[in-house]
């Protein structure tokens, strides 16, 4: 396909720094606003970036999927995870739950606890969650995203910090080699981040998918959780990660 001298340049920066913004664009290359949201548009309909509000991502590594398709990859090895996590929750606990195929997986394994406040940002969680008399759901207000019921966004941010929990239910799009947890979505970030901040203990959810794929966005560091629950860890790097921050490794898999 042809691509324009600036198209060019937008994809080359977009590379080397994870994200784009319109705004800086405009300036760097001395065009209005409008032109380069114009050309983030044309780039993303050739699917050679990821469209986000005020700029564009690189789709580094495999690009984020449709729900759906996410859901089915390492279904099993997720719902492992998922009672995994739900064994290292007692009754009556309060606790966040943020997006993601496998932090639904531990909604669905909470099932028969008792006592639960859940907090949470999914509105997959939520629904079905709510119908259990024995768990009070509260659910954060933002945009919802509609690929995946996700609420993010500022709005999100402030009302998981009005609150301090005993435990919170991470997952992360990607895990890096050097421990950085990642993620496609910025304004989702900013929410996994709130989440973290606030409660008592983290627990990391992840399958090892993740550590063959890459995101641009930055969550944190495992060095930052208490629990990481995987199906299984085959990489020396993160396993020392885990040893030398005392984060408590747990794989499903005998």
């Amino acid at each position: 396909m042809y691509l324009t001298p600036r198209h060019s340049e937008i994809i080359q920066m977009a590379k080397d720094n994870g994200r784009v913004l319109v705004d800086d664009l405009a300036v760097h290359f001395a065009v209005t606003p409008q032109t380069i949201r114009k050309d983030l548009n044309d780039l993303c309909d050739q699917r050679l970036l990821t469209r986000v509000h005020g700029g564009a991502l690189f789709p580094s590594g495999i690009e984020n999927m449709e729900y759906e398709a996410r859901r089915k990859i390492a279904a099993d090895e997720k719902e492992a995870i998922g009672k995994a996590a739900a064994r290292l929750i007692p009754d009556n606990a309060s606790l966040f739950i943020n997006i993601g195929t496998t932090t639904e997986a531990v909604s669905k394994a909470l099932l028969d606890h008792t006592g639960l406040m859940v907090i949470t940002n999914n509105i997959n969680v939520a629904n079905r969650m709510r119908v259990y008399p024995e768990i009070e759901v509260v659910i954060a207000g933002g945009v919802v995203r509609g690929s995946d019921g996700g609420i993010v966004g500022e709005a999100a941010v402030d009302f998981i910090k009005q609150f301090k929990v005993d435990y919170a239910v991470i997952g992360a799009s990607a895990i890096d080699l050097d421990g950085a947890l990642l993620d496609f979505d910025f304004r989702e970030v900013k929410v996994a981040q709130a989440i973290i901040a606030n409660a008592r203990q983290v627990i990391l959810v992840s399958d090892a998918t993740k550590f063959e794929r890459t995101a641009p966005v930055r969550i944190g560091h495992l060095s930052q959780v208490d629990t990481f629950i995987t199906d299984r860890c085959d990489i020396e790097e993160v396993r020392k990660i885990c040893q030398d921050n005392e984060v408590e490794l747990v794989e499903t898999l005998p």
